[in-house]
């Protein structure tokens, strides 16, 4: 448990950590056990038994589908300080998804028979209860922009969540959005020609700046009104 304490406060920077009661976050920690990822190292693969609930307690990963003709899709990025994995061990059925280190990555595993035993406690199911809702949120979201908005609304959209750190939906945003341009067309399902377009658009607008593995946001509140238009 001590080699854990020290992550009690980089992880309790998740808003979701942080608000678990300290007895339950250091239950957590107690529990859990280390295990480093090299680079495009998969932690687990779509159909994969549920073996814990996870921690990234640094690097990124990515959380991804690919068709049968070998199209990817990624669905998140998680970045550090993000639980994960909660899905298949409520339901037990298998990994929905591939979860693949974008570089070196660490996380945290807390094995299923301990997530068993939080779970009968009150606070810690509450927590995971809404950590679902807000996961549902998000893919509601997600869905009304593919039926609903427009390519640049769903570029806007999407730059506003990475703000936000997308999965850890942090209450503070953050100018600089680490992402690629090849990897926010795989999060949208967009070609890499379409989303160049919108986003040449939205950096000539003074909205936002493209960067080499990155974009600044310049303007939160008029991607807002294109994300709401």
């Amino acid at each position: 448990m001590a080699s854990n304490l020290e992550l009690l406060a980089p992880l309790s920077a998740n808003p979701w950590f942080a608000a678990l009661p300290l007895a339950e976050r250091m239950r957590m920690l107690s529990g859990a056990e280390r295990q480093r990822l090299q680079p495009g190292e998969m932690l687990f693969r779509q159909g994969d038994a549920a073996g814990g609930f996870y921690a990234l307690v640094s690097g990124t990963l990515k959380m991804s589908s690919l068709s049968e003709d070998g199209k990817e899709a990624i669905l998140v990025v998680l970045e550090s300080g993000n639980w994960f994995g909660e899905i298949s061990l409520i339901d037990g059925q298998p990994r929905t998804h591939d979860a693949t280190a974008l570089g070196a990555a660490e996380v945290l595993l807390l094995p299923r028979a301990a997530f068993d035993a939080l779970m009968r406690r009150r606070p810690f199911a509450q927590a995971i209860a809404a950590m679902l809702a807000a996961r549902i949120r998000l893919l509601y979201g997600i869905v009304e922009d593919v039926t609903l908005r427009s390519t640049r609304a769903r570029v806007a959209r999407r730059l506003l969540l990475l703000a936000r750190g997308d999965a850890t939906m942090s209450p503070l945003p953050r100018a600089r959005v680490p992402v690629s341009q090849e990897s926010l067309a795989m999060m949208l399902g967009l070609t890499r020609q379409t989303l160049s377009k919108e986003l040449k658009w939205l950096a000539a607008e003074g909205l936002i700046a493209l960067g080499y593995g990155y974009i600044d946001v310049l303007s939160a509140p008029r991607l807002a009104a294109l994300r709401d238009a």
